[in-house]
């Protein structure tokens, strides 16, 4: 059996500087060996529409999709906006967990780790929603360690977007070692 992960990184921001995006360019860093991670820019996925799914996929979509499908499993970094996920995150997923053209959703029993950063609580609430969502879409949910980086009132990136607390990175090393883990009991 062959044991090279294939990680697909998810930002649920679309802010070029996203703190969030940061975190997935942090974590390409701090990989497992025999992992990859791959990063896929949710900008060009449009609202979801059925109409428009009737039509036909839409590029960017369709990419999306296909990318989850060829990856072991899913890495999500994402903030918090009015206490819950972001819109373009949700968004994606809606679009993403869609059954099409009697193919089943790609979603379907993929292994996802979630972190954050972002306010005074570090994304708990907006994880704890997604973690509803990704279970309802019936994936595997690495529950630890929580990686929630609060922001305010301390600087924890430098200049150059370098992750700067040292307890936040072995979390996130931890964190991706589990999901590699995970994956790896998952094909057994």
């Amino acid at each position: 059996m062959e044991n090279n992960i294939q990680i697909l990184g998810i930002a649920g921001s679309l802010r070029k500087e996203s703190y969030n995006r940061k975190l997935l360019k942090i974590a390409q860093g701090l990989l497992p060996e025999n992992t990859t991670f791959e990063i896929f820019d949710l900008i060009d996925i449009p609202l979801f529409n059925e109409d428009v799914e009737a039509e036909g996929l839409p590029a960017a979509v369709a990419a999306f999709r296909n990318a989850i499908q060829k990856a072991d499993s899913l890495f999500i970094a994402s903030p918090e906006y009015n206490s819950s996920i972001t819109g373009v995150l949700k968004n994606a997923l809606d679009w993403a967990s869609r059954s099409y053209n009697k193919q089943p959703n790609p979603l379907t029993l993929k292994p996802v780790a979630i972190l954050g950063a972002g306010g005074r609580g570090g994304t708990d609430r907006s994880q704890y929603h997604l973690r509803s969502v990704l279970n309802h879409l019936n994936m595997y949910v690495v529950n630890k360690p929580e990686v929630l980086i609060s922001m305010p009132g301390r600087q924890v990136f430098d200049e150059l977007g370098n992750l700067t607390d040292d307890f936040a990175l072995k979390l996130i090393r931890q964190l991706l070692q589990n999901l590699v883990n995970y994956t790896i009991q998952l094909r057994k």
